[in-house]
């Protein structure tokens, strides 16, 4: 049964005026009130409709973004590139941190979406297409950045990955490497099944070991590629592909650790997903496939405004290609080593 104002007030001990106003900032109402009324909301899983009056009452100048680690430095570049392009417009900018919970993305939707922001851009990290789709209140504005659906209800900003992953494992396999591995996301994302989906591809097409093993999950987050890469090197890979950003960083490291020297006793194909000294130090030993993270971003502005101030625009997918930047030192054999 759904869900209604009147359940909202009941709950939140206030009247339905008090939540409209809450909800629509029509009237004051303190700080201790609207923190009851919006627990109410998250509890019951209220989502007003977004073509009803209390949607239609003015814009708030204000839009939403849902990511999944702010600390991550992708995220926080990109952030930058979204606050540029709304500022511009007069725009202000909610941020809203996950920490790849689909629970705390749940009641962050429902929050935002309850009158705090006019749209919502949104780097999901729910496995499920009709989950995410029951949060989102008919005709509200949403932008899905980086991370997208099968189905294409919502406009998105993504980047497509697969040639370059596809281009750096035939490279490695025309140096020698025949036992390839390869660190992703969350098995659940887009982002990471179509880079696993490249890489199995272009391990098979180049005839080299296709193992389970050689296939290891991170979560994108810090502190997550240490236990991967020990699988990984415990079973004799000779090259690696790390398609995470922080992950990459924490290979780089972990390899100087053990004394294992880029591009003379492995291969690496590192992500790089924003400008960092610490690449620059090591770019000439490994592969690197380059995101549009400020681009990626910019999109993503542009594009939300636009759905707020034209709601009747028709659903937009725009997919960015990232850059591959081959290791720079002379090519040594695998044989050679």
């Amino acid at each position: 049964m759904k869900v209604t104002i009147s359940d909202v007030a009941r709950l939140a001990g206030v009247s339905t005026a008090t939540v409209s106003h809450t909800i629509n900032n029509t009237r004051y109402v303190s700080g201790e009130t609207k923190e009851k009324v919006y627990q109410a909301i998250a509890e019951l899983g209220y989502t007003p409709d977004a073509s009803a009056r209390s949607f239609r009452t003015g814009k708030k100048k204000t839009i939403g973004f849902i990511v999944p680690d702010i600390s991550n430095k992708f995220f926080a570049t990109m952030i930058e590139a979204v606050e540029y392009q709304l500022s511009a417009r007069g725009y202000h900018l909610i941020i809203a941190n996950t920490k790849e919970n689909m629970e705390r993305e749940e009641n962050t939707i429902r929050l935002l979406t309850a009158g705090l922001v006019d749209g919502l851009l949104i780097a999901s990290t729910i496995d499920d297409f009709a989950r995410f789709d029951s949060l989102i209140p008919a005709g509200f504005p949403v932008v899905l950045v980086d991370r997208t659906f099968e189905e294409k209800k919502y406009s998105s900003i993504c980047v497509s990955n697969f040639q370059p992953i596809y281009r750096s494992v035939c490279r490695l396999a025309g140096k020698g490497a025949r036992r390839v591995g390869i660190i992703g996301g969350l098995p659940r994302l887009s982002t990471t099944k179509e880079r696993i989906f490249a890489y199995q591809q272009a391990v098979a097409d180049c005839g080299l070991v296709q193992e389970e093993g050689l296939v290891q999950y991170g979560d994108s987050m810090e502190n997550s590629a240490r236990f991967c890469l020990e699988t990984l090197l415990e079973q004799g890979c000779d090259a690696l592909i790390v398609c995470q950003g922080l992950m990459s960083l924490e290979t780089i490291s972990y390899l100087n650790l053990k004394n294992i020297r880029l591009a003379e006793d492995i291969d690496l194909v590192s992500f790089v997903d924003y400008d960092y000294d610490f690449y620059q130090l090591y770019s000439s030993r490994m592969d690197s496939i380059i995101q549009p993270v400020e681009e990626l971003g910019a999109a993503a502005g542009e594009q939300i405004l636009r759905r707020v101030e034209e709601p009747e625009a028709p659903v937009f997918e725009k997919v960015l290609t990232s850059a591959y930047k081959p290791c720079s030192l002379s090519a040594q054999s695998h044989s050679d080593r």
